[in-house]
């Protein structure tokens, strides 16, 4: 499924309110016909043997047909949904499925060939029927190597062979039979057994855990509805129109939008599933769990009741069903049996009430440290604020909350607490793995570093740009400043990080960043639709309801669906730039802990291309190209003689090595050999390391310590800022820019 927090998201809420009015204006009337137009049959959906075929309901047949309108209307690309389009949704469905060629056989895919140009008719019409199919089909090859791969476990193996098990088959053709996949899933049971018994553990627990794991899998999978199978399909279609137009269904439309405001509401309390019981991994701090103490990590929930209503069992349970019984508004009761951990599940059970609240993601927030630096026998105290994502509470804003979650608000805070009570010298933005956020928030904060001007433009899908300025004057921190970023800064990460270099505010660090320069508007599909016509759609679901004697009625209420992010712009620098494919370029560039011809905006074949529009009417605060060439210079020096840079750029040459391997040995004494040597050599690593920075050697075993986790990246960032703060000398002094104690 689509990660969409590596990737990125503006909203442009602001920006867009005319194109909103248009969209409710037109989009009314397609809703109407649409609902009215649901009462037809979609084809008859072919029925797969041996499995419960997963059917789409009325509202992702309504979904469907309205997404093809909203991209066919407004997206920037402005593009057709035709035959062309519908052959790469194809592929891109199927391999989504099964990237690696484990599952479907070459007659499955034969089979689907006759859907590869009708999916675009079929979506206009609102028929899901196609992928729905080949969907079920998935299911029974899956469901097959379940079945298959638990009656190998038990079997006896010669682990001293010398055959090897194929774990990439991407490039392979399609087994063209379930017995040549057999071979494949057999092969797969026994390096599982392997690696089990690598880890220590007996013959006999290791068939026993792996027995279970199989069936865990083989349980959850079972579980899979036809929502998860809406979100695949619709992942693949958005994905062959550009890589950052997304839907979401209604329970990962809430995850987004949680994640974009740093908070929910609940009792605080993270949850993963285990042997279908779900057990709490954290609780999180100043939540109503963390406040009450009864709860403690490793505890499992069996049952949840609404109030003082009567109890549900969830044991085998999907975990985001269990979620929702949990989850609920500020201020109401959720009552919970609980097995404490350490306990039998056969123990007694115990009640406990908890009163939901608002809770707030700190540890997902910006934050702050300070780090001391000897640069040429002068310290500098320099703060370095990590900023996860730009992050922004609409809904507590538009409701008037004064103390509503954002970015820069937080960040505000942290450059008081830097300037006032750490007195620090210099700042950094850590923007590192930023995939980005809220285009407001980054707007204002650059603001904190600028005096008042452009920050980006915005070029919508009638080619008119639009300037969006930093309108406040005066700015938060007028000190020397840097920007560290990585090839997963993107998005707003991008726009600021580009508008701080184009003013000459600070100096640009790390490796090229992601590119991505398109602007996406998040619309609620619910808000665009007449409340009568949501309450004829759910006349429409009760009376298509084909369980029970008396089924219960559907009102509007019950009706969601769900939100697309929808890409109507791209953006670019204040000098013109986009940042589109090619991202930003660092003033100091470090080698890339990421692969960048894995990941990257060039590296998507939907991607929109890179452009330049005339530049804003902006003011530089600074020329620092003259200050760069010595930067760059000491850091090269400084990275030559880097053992942590060395380490990385041998790792960098492996992982490229080990891009082209495809299968591993199934020898358990040549695999074991194997990995010792990698263990010994990542031991001697870790000792060289450590010797280096002048602390004493570990022993095979032994655990690793704060200080092996040392963050050379940001090491390197410091000496850059502290040569920066000696070098830049009248090119920022007439600014503030130099640091207090010069």
């Amino acid at each position: 499924m689509r990660k969409w927090y590596h990737i990125g998201y503006i909203e442009l809420e602001m920006d867009f309110k005319l194109f909103k009015e248009m969209l409710k204006r037109i989009f009314f009337v397609l809703f109407t016909a649409a609902v009215l137009a649901c009462q037809a049959a979609p084809k008859t959906q072919p029925v797969v043997d041996g499995v419960t075929n997963v059917k789409p309901d009325e509202q992702q047949q309504l979904v469907i047909r309205e997404v093809v309108n909203l991209i066919e209307s407004y997206n920037y690309k402005k593009l057709e949904i035709n035959d062309s389009i519908s052959s790469l949704i194809l592929d891109k469905y199927i391999k989504s499925l099964d990237q690696g060629k484990n599952y479907f056989l070459a007659s499955d895919i034969k089979e689907f060939e006759k859907y590869r140009y009708s999916l675009d008719d079929d979506f206009k019409n609102g028929d899901l029927s196609a992928p729905f199919y080949i969907y079920n089909v998935y299911a029974k090859r899956l469901n097959e190597y379940f079945s298959y791969s638990l009656a190998q476990i038990k079997n006896k193996y010669d682990f001293n062979q010398t055959d090897s098990y194929t774990y990439d088959r991407e490039k392979m053709p399609w087994a063209a039979s379930i017995t040549a996949l057999n071979d494949t899933w057999k092969k797969r049971v026994k390096y599982e057994l392997i690696n089990l018994n690598l880890a220590g553990t007996a013959a006999g627990k290791n068939v026993e855990t792996l027995t279970k794991r199989y069936q865990n899998l083989q349980s959850q999978t079972a579980k899979t509805n036809n929502q998860d199978v809406f979100q695949i399909l619709m992942d693949a279609f958005t994905e062959s129109i550009d890589p950052h137009t997304n839907y979401f269904n209604p329970v990962n439309a809430v995850a987004f939008n949680e994640d974009m405001s740093r908070s929910f509401e609940g009792i605080g309390a993270r949850l993963q599933l285990e042997n279908e019981v779900v057990k709490i991994s954290e609780i999180i701090a100043g939540g109503p769990a963390f406040k009450d103490k009864q709860l403690s990590p490793g505890d499992r929930i069996i049952a949840v009741a609404q109030g003082d209503g009567e109890f549900v069992d969830v044991v085998g349970w999907r975990l985001d069903a269990t979620v929702a019984k949990i989850k609920g508004a500020k201020g109401t009761k959720v009552r919970l049996k609980v097995i404490p951990s350490g306990k039998e599940m056969s123990s007694k059970p115990l009640i406990i009430s908890l009163v939901r609240d608002k809770i707030v993601l700190e540890e997902t927030s910006a934050k702050k440290k300070v780090k001391t630096i000897n640069q040429n026998g002068k310290e500098y105290k320099m703060g370095i604020i990590t900023l996860p994502a730009f992050y922004a509470d609409f809904k507590a804003a538009n409701a008037g909350d004064k103390n509503y979650k954002s970015t820069t608000r937080d960040v505000r805070k942290l450059i008081d607490s830097l300037k006032t009570f750490d007195k620090v010298d210099g700042i950094i933005m850590d923007l590192r793995g930023n995939g980005g956020g809220s285009l407001v928030e980054a707007i204002s904060l650059t603001g904190l570093f600028i005096d008042k001007g452009p920050v980006v433009q915005v070029k919508d899908l009638r080619n008119k740009i639009e300037v969006d300025e930093d309108e406040n004057s005066g700015v938060a921190w007028d000190g020397p400043f840097g920007v560290m970023v990585d090839r997963l800064s993107a998005s707003a990460s991008e726009i600021f990080a580009g508008a701080i270099q184009d003013y000459g505010r600070g100096i640009i660090m790390g490796s090229q960043t992601y590119g991505k320069g398109t602007v996406q508007s998040s619309i609620d599909l619910n808000k665009l639709v007449n409340p009568s016509m949501l309450q004829r759609m759910a006349a429409i679901v009760t009376k298509n309801k084909t369980t029970g004697t008396a089924p219960s009625a559907t009102t509007a209420a019950d009706i969601n669906l769900g939100q697309i992010n929808l890409t109507m712009a791209k953006f670019y620098r204040v000098a013109g730039s986009s940042t589109q494919h090619k991202g930003v370029t660092p003033d100091v560039v470090f080698p890339s802990v990421y692969p960048m011809d894995k990941i990257g905006e060039d590296t998507e074949p939907s991607a929109l291309p890179w452009d330049v529009i005339p530049s804003s009417n902006f003011k530089m605060v600074a020329n620092l190209t003259p200050v760069k060439p010595n930067l760059i210079k000491n850091s090269e020096q400084r990275i030559a003689n880097s053992l942590d840079f060395k380490y990385l750029k041998e790792d960098i040459a492996e992982m490229k090595k080990r891009d082209t391997e495809v299968s591993v040995t199934l020898n358990e004494a040549k695999l074991k050999a194997e990995r010792e040597a990698q263990e010994i050599k990542s031991l001697a690593r870790v000792n060289e390391l450590r010797t280096a920075r002048g602390l004493p050697t570990i022993k095979k075993g032994d655990k690793a310590t704060k200080q092996d986790a040392f963050d050379f990246i940001e090491d390197e960032s410091l000496h850059v800022m502290g040569d920066f703060m000696q070098q830049s000398g009248n090119y920022v002094m007439n600014l503030g820019l130099m640091p207090k104690n010069n």
